[in-house]
């Protein structure tokens, strides 16, 4: 069967797997779109993520939507239904999948992080416990769109947003436009976001930013040279935590949920110590789904604006390219490997 391949930096090329067989205790999910995601964008850019680098030619993508593909009727699955996939199969043995950390599980098998293929492919298997059905209504996008949703619900659970605070999102990516609209939501006086791309930052105002601007200097404006409570990186700049250190205020919080490329952040350590900065650090998500599903259902935050593109899996190299040199209005790309029988 099909599926996309990166062979190495900007090297996307298609190319043929097997079909995974059938496995007792797995599902079997014939994939109906999986989005480019950041992470995948530094794959393709720089070949790896710190200790996660690619080797041989590797299948990506872990922002799954499918369709099941037979009867699992002890699992109350039926041959034909929509559900997301959560790419994370967490160990459930060890200290912190004990402790409820399992987004830091050192165990874990995840999707499209090397060397486990992704789910740029036409069908996969899964654990059970990855399958997470969707209401009947919900589109393919809609479905894929669950998973950047729940990192960003993640990542508002850290930040503790209060009431009548001022929030600034850095990076107006699909993850930093979620965390803009759930910023509102939380019940921020303010919302402001910076992005160096015009359309991402017109984005963000479309869903619920006061203002934007291209950089973060703009954050002394807004606030009369106080800067915000609350930043909110969301970006792929080794500059990030830097420019989240100049716009807090002094004894703000900062909550990191970006990946910087080459792995490294650029800071100032004084900047972060005189102003007796609180800083967390965001990875993936623990159990968000069923939240992120409501969210979605009630029309409380936009997916569906936020998705653009979409490519098959022999044009995947576009989408990436496209993505990752931030053209066409590009925001969210989802490569769908075929035309499928349910609204995209």
């Amino acid at each position: 069967m099909q599926a996309t391949f990166i062979h190495g930096i900007r090297d996307v090329r298609l190319g043929e797997v097997e079909p995974p067989p059938p496995q007792e205790g797995k599902v079997t999910i014939r994939v109906a779109g999986c989005g480019i995601c950041g992470s995948d964008l530094h794959y393709y850019l720089e070949g790896g993520i710190g200790s996660a680098q690619i080797h041989n030619p590797f299948v990506p993508g872990h922002e799954l939507a499918g369709w099941v593909a037979q009867d699992y009727p002890a699992l109350g699955l039926s041959k034909g239904q929509l559900v997301a996939v959560d790419p994370a199969h967490a160990c459930g043995r060890c200290e912190w999948c004990h402790r409820g950390h399992v987004n830091l599980c050192p165990f874990v098998e995840f999707l499209g992080a090397p060397p486990l293929h992704g789910a740029m492919v036409e069908q996969l298997s899964v654990y059970p416990d990855q399958v997470v059905p969707v209401p009947r209504a919900f589109s393919v996008r809609r479905a894929v769109m669950l998973e950047p949703l729940g990192v960003a619900v993640h990542a508002m659970d850290l930040a503790r947003v209060r009431l009548q605070e001022t929030v600034v999102v850095l990076g107006c990516g699909p993850i930093g436009l979620c965390l803009v609209q759930l910023a509102r939501l939380a019940g921020a006086d303010r919302v402001f976001a910076v992005d160096p791309v015009a359309y991402r930052a017109e984005a963000a105002r479309r869903l619920g930013a006061h203002d934007a601007a291209p950089t973060f200097a703009a954050v002394a404006e807004w606030t009369g040279g106080r800067g915000v409570d609350l930043v909110i990186e969301a970006t792929n700049s080794p500059e990030g935590f830097h420019h989240s250190a100049e716009a807090a205020r002094i004894g703000g919080r900062v909550v990191l949920a970006g990946i910087p490329e080459g792995d490294r952040y650029a800071l100032p350590a004084a900047l972060c110590r005189r102003k007796g900065l609180k800083v967390k650090l965001s990875r993936r998500m623990g159990h968000v789904y069923p939240r992120a599903i409501r969210l979605v259902a009630e029309g409380a935050v936009d997916v569906d604006s936020i998705v653009t593109h979409r490519f098959d899996l022999a044009s995947a190299a576009e989408g990436f390219r496209l993505q990752a040199d931030c053209q066409d209005g590009a925001l969210k790309s989802i490569i769908v490997p075929g035309e499928g029988d349910s609204p995209f």
